[in-house]
């Protein structure tokens, strides 16, 4: 179309050009007429083709609505090519749904500049229309020009921001929860104080003081059950990276072909199955703070390397990665192992329990600090009964009883004893002594003979302790036979017995 609009204007210069050469006209006066027609006609060429430069629709109209001129653009938009429209009147292609909202017909009435959105309805595109007038020195509209810019792609992109946006908020919503979900378990966690009054408990929580502001490896130790995540809550709570996170890992409880990938991560495309991202570990989780490993004596030897390096040069290399990431992170460690047979028999590295054991906490089993029994008990007592709005209590006797069992779970045990009891007993009832012996598989009867009114709850207990260690041994005949019976290291039956006056007289009591 544009070859036919620049012939036919073309043909009229030519044709102008021909009737000024047959006019009368001097022939200099001529050449100059037909050279500024020619320079006319050549700026005028130049402007049209400005106009297929620029990006954005351009559409000319003179002050009828008649349509002069459209650029490339305007074509590129709406898929209405130029012979479509030019010479046509806008009303016309209104009526014949050519395109919608035109602003052309309110530009001529008002003689101002009219803003719209329209679209074509050819190709269903959107655009923001600009009509403006091109007055004339009377005021009247000689020329219609309007700006077409193409809207689709943004209004997509306005609903893609959009929708990106809510996606946001909720991801901002879902992270705000769980920082308040975690802060929630922390303080759940941090409030688990160390309990007891017994030498065995001071002497622990001594040790706790001694090194939580100590940027030290500490590896605790002690029976299932028997509080080492305690004591790591009380290192970490008093110390210094106590704003820091806290991550506790069971080694124990993670398969063993995912316990490295939970912690040192992976990287980008690691192996088959892996997130697309990667994923971080646990160690770069607690970055700036404290990783409790626990039960680290079931750690694969394997990892157990790799364990050492990051203590040693405080960084770690995803699974698949090349780039080492250097990490501030402070390192305890708990077993119930003896990790020092497991390296004897080969099960772990030498070098990795002298980097653990460089500050060693040993916790008692609870039958070894009977004192704290009743002081753990009534602290369990005061959880179940706000936890299940009861307020249930338990006799001298019932203590009592409870500081003769054995307890092989350790505290753990007893804190699930009490709470079973809280449960099956009545709001508020006092649990009877039969309740809790059918649980210990303790005769009630053989701690209800001692008169509890007459004598403290020290001689009852030391009258007790007497009564089974000598029971004991009369009916197994050797203190290491009855420490077995009784679940108790052999030299604590020997202090016992000379402690409560009983006499070793058989020669195989003294086989110890």
């Amino acid at each position: 179309m544009k070859g036919k609009i620049e012939n036919r204007e073309a043909a009229l210069l030519e044709n102008l050009i021909e009737k000024i050469q047959n006019t009368n006209l001097e022939p200099a006066t001529c050449q100059e007429i037909v050279d500024s027609l020619r320079k006319v006609f050549s700026e005028l060429a130049d402007l049209r083709e400005i106009g297929d430069y620029l990006y954005d629709g351009i559409y000319i109209t003179d002050g009828k609505g008649k349509t002069l001129y459209v650029n490339k653009a305007y074509t590129r938009i709406t898929g209405i090519r130029a012979d479509e429209v030019v010479g046509k009147y806008v009303d016309d292609l209104l009526a014949e749904g050519v395109y919608v909202n035109a602003v052309t017909p309110e530009v001529i009435r008002c003689k101002k500049q009219v803003n719209a959105v329209g679209a074509s309805l050819k190709n269903r595109t959107k655009m923001l229309i600009t009509g403006i007038p091109v007055l004339d020195a009377k005021g009247n509209v000689k020329k219609v020009v309007t700006i077409d810019r193409e809207i689709t792609k943004l209004l997509q992109m306005k609903d893609e921001l959009e929708a990106s946006q809510k996606k946001m908020k909720a991801v901002e919503q879902d992270k705000v929860k769980r920082v308040l979900e975690v802060e929630h378990l922390r303080k759940l966690q941090l409030n688990s104080n160390m309990i007891g009054n017994s030498p065995e408990t001071q002497k622990v929580m001594k040790l706790i003081r001694q090194v939580a502001d100590l940027d030290v490896t500490v590896l605790i130790t002690g029976e299932t059950g028997s509080g080492k995540e305690v004591v790591s809550t009380e290192i970490y709570a008093n110390s210094t990276r106590k704003k820091g996170p806290y991550i506790k890992v069971n080694c124990a409880a993670i398969p063993a072909n995912l316990l490295e990938a939970e912690l040192f991560g992976y990287a980008k495309g690691a192996f088959t199955g892996a997130i697309s991202s990667g994923k971080i570990g646990l160690f770069e989780l607690a970055d700036k703070g404290t990783i409790l490993l626990d039960e680290i004596g079931d750690m694969p030897m394997e990892l157990q390397s790799k364990l050492l390096r990051v203590i040693q040069h405080k960084e770690i290399t995803r699974i698949g990665g090349t780039k080492p990431i250097t990490l501030d992170v402070r390192i305890l460690a708990a077993t119930n192992c003896d990790l020092k047979e497991l390296v004897k028999q080969g099960r772990f590295r030498e070098d990795l329990y002298y980097r653990l054991h460089v500050f060693p906490i040993h916790i008692p089993p609870l039958r070894s600090r009977t004192e704290d029994i009743e002081t753990l008990a009534r602290h369990f007592f005061e959880i179940y009964n706000s936890k299940y709005a009861k307020n249930t209590a338990l006799d001298k006797t019932g203590y009592i009883m409870l500081q003769q069992y054995s307890w092989p779970g350790n505290i753990r045990e007893l804190q699930n004893i009490i709470e079973r009891l809280v449960i099956i007993s009545e709001p508020n009832g006092t649990i009877s002594n039969e309740q809790l012996g059918a649980l210990l598989n303790i005769n009630p009867a053989y701690v209800a003979e001692l008169d509890v009114e007459v004598m403290g709850l020290k001689e009852i207990v030391n009258n007790i302790e007497k009564k089974t260690i000598a029971k004991a041994l009369a009916q197994y005949g050797s203190t290491r036979k009855a420490a077995q019976i009784l679940k108790v290291d052999q030299s604590t039956i020997v202090k016992k017995a000379k402690r409560l006056g009983i006499v070793l007289n058989d020669e195989k009591t003294h086989h110890y």
